[in-house]
This record gives structure tokens, C-alpha cells and sequence, in this order.
């Protein structure tokens, strides 16, 4: 029987091409950070772990866990390393998810945790055949996970030295992985969620 699955959102990043911390910029009426947090918990990812660096958002739910990386600038890699440490020994898998991109929907997140329970320790979200995010680790691959993930790379160096541990699952179906990195970004995923 698989333990609980957490969720681990990393909105630590500055947005210094878009011009205003990630996890603060608001797309259809909610932060990303709260969209993020959204996506997790409706996907059966519990409990959510939330990584904050550039900017604290003011809407935080209480039954989420909340870290500040204060390494936050070195990027994705030591905030994967501090959200990773913060999840509870009761769960035996994260899903990982970023911040800016809100169009992923939480069918992905439920199809990794059903992976997991089927047996996969490592799970990735496709899209077309493409890998994205999110992805689901078991605890037994945090600490190659965390070593590998140096600057602003996540979990990508690990899933590449072990191909043959990744179940991929087909999610195009389910939402876009469309990122947010720039003002021309937010103006068309806004336009994608107003349609």
C-alpha cells in the first residue's frame, strides 16, 4: 500500500523577464501561487508544500506548509532541494509543480499519483509524447534528485541518468504546460483561460 502523495510547488522565482515575482502575478481572478496550490490538492496530492523565495504571497492557506528558500536566487534547483525536505515522512512521493503554468490541469497530477500507486516510482506528465511537468518522485530518489538539481535545473539531470526508472504519462488531454516567462506569456495564457 503506497503512503501519501505530496504536492511540492515551487513559485520561489524573481519573473525578472516578466517583471513581478511569479507566484504574485494574478491570472484569471488568483495568484499563480494559489492556482498552483489549486492544481495539486484537486489532483489527490496532499499535503501541499508551497516554496516561496522573491515574494511572499499574501493569500496562504493555513493547510498548506509554507518555505522560504532563502537560496532562491542560485534558482529551481536549491528550491526543489528545500521543498523536497519540508514534506512530511508520512508520504512516500511528490508531485512536482511549477508556479507559472497554470493551464496544466489536475487530471496530470491524479494520473502521476495513479501511476505511482501502480507501481511507478518515477512518474512525468506528457504532452504530445512530450515530457513536461508535473512529475512525481518517490522518497527513495530524493537524494540523486537534489544532488543533481544544481542551479536553475529541477529534476530534469536526474530523469535523464535514468531513463528506465520513468513511466511516462500522456496528459495532453488534460491541459497545456504552457510557462510564463514574459509579459507576451501572461497575455496569451490569459486569453487561452478566457476562451
Amino acid at each position: 500500500m503506497a503512503g501519501n502523495v505530496a504536492g511540492v510547488l515551487l513559485a520561489a522565482g524573481s519573473g525578472s523577464r516578466l517583471g513581478q515575482p511569479k507566484a504574485l502575478v494574478v491570472v484569471g481572478g488568483q495568484s499563480l501561487a494559489a492556482r498552483g496550490i489549486a492544481l495539486l490538492r484537486a489532483g489527490g496530492a496532499d499535503p501541499v508544500v508551497v516554496v516561496t523565495g522573491a515574494a511572499e504571497p499574501a493569500d496562504r492557506p493555513g493547510d498548506t506548509f509554507w518555505v522560504h528558500n532563502p537560496d532562491w536566487q542560485t534558482g529551481m534547483g536549491s528550491s526543489l532541494a528545500a521543498g523536497l525536505a519540508a514534506v512530511p515522512a508520512s508520504c512516500d512521493a511528490a508531485v512536482v509543480a511549477l508556479a507559472d503554468q497554470p493551464l496544466v490541469g489536475p487530471e496530470s497530477v491524479r494520473r502521476l499519483i495513479a501511476a505511482h500507486q501502480a507501481g511507478a516510482s518515477v512518474a512525468v506528465a506528457c504532452y504530445d509524447g512530450q515530457p513536461r511537468n508535473p512529475v512525481l518522485i518517490s522518497r527513495e530518489h530524493w537524494p540523486e534528485v537534489v544532488a543533481l538539481a544544481v542551479g536553475d535545473v529541477g529534476a530534469r539531470p536526474f530523469l535523464r541518468a535514468h531513463p528506465d526508472l520513468v513511466a511516462r504519462v500522456e496528459c495532453a488531454d488534460t491541459g497545456r504546460p504552457d510557462d510564463i516567462d514574459s509579459p507576451e506569456d501572461l497575455a496569451r495564457v490569459e486569453e487561452l483561460l478566457a476562451t
